[in-house]
C-alpha cells in the first residue's frame, strides 16, 4: 500500500455492504418465524418480545446456549447450508423444553471468514425453518466478520434461546418415582453430536466420498449425514398437557444413559433395555468401519433415541398415543427403579440391539 493509499475496513477484509445486503436477504426468513408477542422487527439494536405476564401465575423463565459442533465441516464440504440452522434451533429449545418450557423466542450468532450474503441467507433461513418447527420467534442475532482468524468460507453457529413455564408445571429430578416408565423418542440420525468420530471413521479411515451412494441408507453419505436433528418441541408440550409426564432428557452429547442420568434422582436408577429399539444404519456402520467398542458408541451417539420421556405408569398408554398421533416413533425403553447403591448409576443398559 502506497503512503498515498488510505486504509479501509474493506481492504482490512470486512465489508459493511455485503453484511448490509445479508441482514436484507434474511429479512424475510425471520418474519416467517414470529409470534404475536414480537415487537419491531429485524435490524434494531435488541429485540423485544413482549412477555403478558397474565397468561401464568408464577412464571418462570429458562434460557439455554448451544452450538451446531463440527457438522457443520459436511455442509462446507458439500456447501449445503440450509439445515444447519434446524441443528442449531434443536440443539437450543429441545434443552429448554426438558424443564416443561414453551421455547418463546432465539437469537443466532454466526461468526464468518467473510460475509457471503447468499450463504448468511441460506444458513439463516433454516434457523428460521427451525423456530417454526419449534413454535418460537427467531428475535435478532449478530453476523460478526472475522478476516485472519477463519479462512474465508470457514463459519460457525450458536443461539440463545428463552422459554417460559408456569413454577407448578416445572419439570425436574424430584417429580420421578419408583415404578414410572421411560419412554423414548426415534431420532432422525446422528442428530448434532459425535460429528468429529463419525467423520475420523467415515471420511477419513473408510475413506467414503461424502457424494456416494451408501445402499444401507438409500442416499448418499453426505445426505445422511446431514438430515437435520429432530425437533422434539412441541410433540414435547403436547405430551405435558395430556399425560402425567414427570421429565424429559434430551439425548445429546454423552449419549443415552449419562443424558437420563441428569433427571435421575439420588437412589433412583433408570433401566434400560438395548433390545427395545434397532438402532439406524449410520450407526452400526461407524461402529463396524471403525471397529468402535459399544460403550464407546454409547457415550458418543444418540444410537437412535433423540428424546426421553419419563412418565407415570398409569400413562403410558396415553403417551405412546399422543406420540404416535404425532408422527414420533416411541416405545418403552425400560423403568424407574430403587438403586442397589444410592450412589451408583442413575442410568443402566443392558442386553444387546437386535441387528447392531
Amino acid at each position: 500500500m502506497s503512503e498515498s493509499t488510505s486504509a479501509t475496513y474493506a481492504a482490512a477484509g470486512v465489508s459493511i455492504d455485503a453484511g448490509d445486503q445479508a441482514v436484507e436477504l434474511l429479512k424475510p426468513h425471520a418474519q416467517r418465524a414470529s409470534r404475536p408477542e414480537v415487537l419491531g422487527g429485524v435490524g434494531g439494536f435488541a429485540g423485544l418480545f413482549s412477555l403478558k405476564l397474565d397468561r401464568w401465575k408464577e412464571p418462570v423463565l429458562a434460557s439455554s446456549t448451544d452450538g451446531v459442533g463440527t457438522k457443520i465441516a459436511v455442509a462446507q464440504a458439500l456447501d449445503k447450508h440450509d439445515t444447519i440452522g434446524i441443528d442449531l434451533v434443536a440443539m437450543v429449545v429441545d434443552d429448554l423444553v426438558v424443564t416443561g418450557a414453551e421455547p418463546l423466542f432465539l437469537q443466532d450468532y454466526i461468526a464468518v471468514g467473510k460475509v457471503h450474503p447468499e450463504k448468511i441467507a441460506s444458513i439463516v433461513g433454516g434457523i428460521a425453518e427451525g423456530c417454526v418447527q419449534a413454535g418460537c420467534a427467531l428475535l435478532g442475532g449478530e453476523t460478526a466478520e472475522h478476516p485472519g482468524m477463519m479462512g474465508e468460507h470457514d463459519y460457525d453457529v450458536s443461539a440463545t434461546g428463552v422459554g417460559v413455564v408456569e413454577a407448578a408445571d416445572l419439570l425436574s429430578p424430584e417429580r420421578v418415582r419408583p415404578g414410572d416408565v421411560v419412554i423414548g423418542f426415534g431420532s432422525s440420525g446422528l442428530h448434532s453430536n459425535g460429528y468429529s468420530l463419525a467423520r475420523h471413521v467415515l471420511l477419513e479411515i473408510a475413506r467414503m466420498p461424502l457424494g456416494g451412494h451408501v445402499e444401507e441408507f438409500g442416499r448418499t453419505l453426505g445426505e445422511e449425514l446431514l438430515e437435520p436433528t429432530k425437533i422434539y418441541a412441541k410433540d414435547c408440550l403436547a405430551l405435558a398437557a395430556e399425560a402425567e409426564v414427570r421429565t424429559f432428557a434430551h439425548i445429546t452429547g454423552g449419549g443415552l444413559a449419562a443424558n437420563l442420568a441428569r433427571v435421575m434422582p439420588r437412589g433412583l436408577t433408570a433401566a434400560l433395555e438395548r433390545g427395545s429399539w434397532t438402532p439406524a444404519p449410520v450407526f452400526a456402520l461407524i461402529a463396524q468401519r471403525g471397529k468402535v467398542e459399544r460403550a464407546e458408541m454409547e457415550k458418543t451417539f444418540n444410537l437412535g433415541v433423540g428424546m426421553v420421556a419419563v412418565v407415570g405408569p398409569e400413562d403410558v398408554d396415553r403417551a405412546l398415543a399422543v406420540l404416535t398421533a404425532r408422527h414420533v416413533p416411541a416405545w418403552v425403553l425400560g423403568d424407574v427403579r430403587p438403586a442397589d447403591d444410592v450412589d451408583g448409576p442413575r442410568a443402566t443398559l443392558s442386553g444387546d440391539h437386535p441387528r447392531f
